[in-house]
């Protein structure tokens, strides 16, 4: 499907939701990051203007969800304090997505230092 909408708009910028392990050598031991990384390789040699990877860790939750299990809440409250480095915003991953169609970015796959840095510019 993707090599058909790179070939019916070659304008278009494709943005992938990868994962923060994803790996782009193909060569993991783990199959769902073997798996991310050639979904990844594969769309960068497609005629899109730009194709993009994003790869976010840990979201932490909007105070507005509900029906999260008590499990997760848990997680939310631990994980970015023991790991803030791992851990996006929801405003830090939609900034990132949204500044990066805007005006680009020079990587074509954003770890989440690279989401964090375009999506708190002001």
């Amino acid at each position: 499907m993707q090599k058909a909408l790179a070939n019916l708009n070659a304008d278009m910028i494709f943005f992938y939701l990868s994962g923060v392990y994803a790996d782009s050598s193909e060569n993991g031991r783990v199959m769902w990051a073997r798996i991310k990384g050639k979904t990844e390789n594969a769309l960068n040699k497609l005629n899109f203007r730009a194709s993009y990877s994003f790869r976010p860790g840990f979201i932490i939750l909007l105070k507005a969800q509900q029906n999260v299990s008590l499990i997760y809440k848990g997680i939310n409250l631990i994980y970015p304090l023991v790991f803030p480095k791992q851990t996006l915003s929801y405003d830090e991953l939609v900034n990132g997505l949204i500044r990066t169609l805007a005006i680009g970015y020079e990587k074509k796959i954003l770890e989440i230092e690279d989401l964090k840095l375009i999506g708190n510019q002001k």
